[in-house]
């Protein structure tokens, strides 16, 4: 198979730099209960924190990956809570396969509507999105906020919603890990998450930014 050029860094010391990091992180884990498609997931969330932790927080519901393919090969939007992720992700890749990005958390109807009703942006944004069609078949993407994550929870119990995945990474104190655990019980829909209190957009960009690059040496 030859080798991935989109997802690459645009220069050779770049890459370079960054295969080695990888084989870094590879040397210091050895062993370890992931896939390989999974593995290339969360060795890039630690090479991106350097946070070694992750090797065992980072948690895949059985087809999330196969499901996070599936979803990029087909131009499916990514719904984001906030814009640091959209920011973070890298234009050129996602546009070789077609892939925009939403986030509605700082757009006025949203902030007018959480105050009326007393809840936060992030699940006024959530509401949005699925008003406006784009979290069905979508990669919802949450490292931010934990009550967006639990909006999109809710829309799939009470809706019927069926996102493609839910990359669930919120960080924080207050309903992060509840909101990861909820959706672990959620055993149809796919999902990767980070367990406990850790998680950020960070963690998120680099993870689909391993997808894209799983989705490239797929579609060789």
């Amino acid at each position: 198979m030859s080798q991935n050029t989109v997802t690459e860094q645009l220069t050779q010391a770049g890459q370079k730099i960054e295969h080695d990091s990888f084989a870094i992180v590879d040397n210091e884990v050895g062993a370890h209960n992931y896939t390989d498609a999974q593995w290339n997931i969360v060795r890039r969330m630690i090479h991106a924190t350097a946070d070694f932790e992750f090797n065992g927080l980072a948690r895949f519901q059985s087809q999330a990956v196969e499901a996070g393919l599936a979803a990029i090969l087909s131009g499916a939007p990514i719904v984001a809570d906030v814009e640091m992720i959209c920011v973070g992700l890298s234009k050129p890749r996602l546009s070789h396969f077609g892939v925009n990005t939403h986030h509605f958390i700082s757009d006025e109807d949203v902030i007018s509507q959480a105050k009326a009703e007393n809840t936060t942006r992030a699940v006024q944004a959530m509401r949005k999105a699925h008003n406006l069609g784009l979290l069905e078949g979508s990669i919802v993407a949450v490292g931010n906020a934990p009550t967006a994550l639990l909006e999109v929870i809710r829309l799939i119990r009470e809706d019927n919603l069926k996102p493609a995945l839910i990359v669930g990474m919120p960080v924080g104190f207050v309903s992060a890990a509840e909101s990861k655990a909820e959706l672990e019980l959620l055993a149809d829909i796919p999902w990767v998450i980070t367990h406990g209190r850790k998680g950020g957009s960070t963690l998120v960009v680099a993870a689909i930014h391993a997808l894209l690059a799983l989705a490239e040496a797929q579609s060789k």
